[in-house]
């Protein structure tokens, strides 16, 4: 293969890459303006305290359930307002301030403390895959939070706003960069076909697991899923079937802001994604049906190393408890 070809492979590769951090990059812009457009509904005293807002159903962990606690307020993504009670409050009265804005921000916010010193740490997300907090809804949490400490008998300190959204506007580029996901597709040679025994075989060997959705997955340690690997026309593979199926194609998917090593997860799924190719005679090819070769694999992997050095560079470790926020 000349130089020529190697180079134009090479392209093509990071352009794939590119079009799915394209693609999440205008989902998240989708969202945030339809947010925009449809804001949520304030809480109707006619529904009474306990009837949340349709997207509030989760919020159980920003209002601090004891099953799933809020990660504590991080000021490298969290707009961090500190309160300090002149008299340490109870957990109770802390509660009772704290429930209602838990629930009209949910699931952005987040309290932690009090600490040693007596001090409330309350905070909002700035950037989700949902986009950036709106100015609108960060002046109203600020304003919440400060009631709050009036009531708690608090000190407060806030970070300037006009710098905070700055921040989050930088935060929210950098997450559409390394918002991607590669997948790969393992195409049977003609007149073959794919096993589905030996997919689940391979599957097992690379620490995959078969999901209720009838996809193998691979998570992470807080159950995020890594890694995945389906039937490329989208048909769920069921555990009692599979030894007796055969599939034409087979699709692998890298979710990589949720992988630690980006470049190992990636590797790995190369090597599973071989591995199936060679059970079939087949290879490996992208959306368009072109065959992935070395070079273009490569150039995938070093477009993988430069999201991890950018995230790593924003305080943001890959599959860290922080990629997980920003990236859910």
């Amino acid at each position: 293969m000349s130089e020529l070809q190697l180079g134009l492979l090479a392209i093509g590769a990071v352009v794939i890459v590119g079009v799915f951090a394209y693609n999440r990059l205008q989902e998240r812009r989708a969202r945030a303006a339809a947010q925009r457009a449809f804001p949520p509904p304030s809480p109707d005293a006619l529904m009474g305290e306990g009837a949340p807002r349709p997207e509030a159903a989760p919020s159980a962990r920003a209002a601090g359930a004891r099953e799933a606690p809020a990660a504590a307020p991080d000021a490298r993504i969290d707009y961090v307002i500190e309160l300090r009670p002149r008299a340490r409050p109870s957990a109770a009265a802390i509660e009772e301030q704290w429930r209602p804005i838990a629930r009209r921000h949910a699931p952005r916010a987040s309290l932690a403390g009090p600490d040693g010193e007596g001090v409330l740490r309350a905070g909002l997300q700035l950037v989700s895959r949902a986009g950036t907090v709106g100015e609108a809804e960060l002046i109203e949490f600020r304003a919440a939070v400060e009631t709050m400490a009036s009531a708690l008998g608090a000190a407060v300190s806030a970070p300037e706003m006009k710098v905070a959204m700055e921040r989050a506007r930088a935060l929210d580029a950098l997450c559409a960069d390394a918002d991607i996901q590669v997948v790969l597709h393992v195409v049977a040679a003609p007149g073959g076909a794919l096993a589905g025994s030996a997919i689940a075989a391979a599957a097992a060997a690379a620490g995959l697991a078969l999901a209720p959705d009838g996809r193998f997955v691979q998570r992470a340690g807080d159950e995020r899923v890594v890694l995945a690997l389906a039937a490329r026309d989208g048909a769920p593979f069921d555990a009692a079937r599979l030894p007796k199926s055969a599939y034409s194609a087979v699709s692998l998917a890298l979710e990589v802001p949720h992988a630690a090593d980006p470049r190992g997860a990636f590797e790995a799924m190369v090597r599973l994604a071989r591995e199936l190719a060679g059970a079939c005679g087949g290879e490996l090819v992208d959306d368009r049906g072109r065959a992935l070769g070395d070079a273009a694999l490569a150039a995938i992997a070093a477009r993988l190393d430069q999201v991890r050095d950018a995230l790593a560079a924003h305080g943001v470790a890959p599959g860290g408890a922080l990629a997980a926020r920003l990236f859910a």
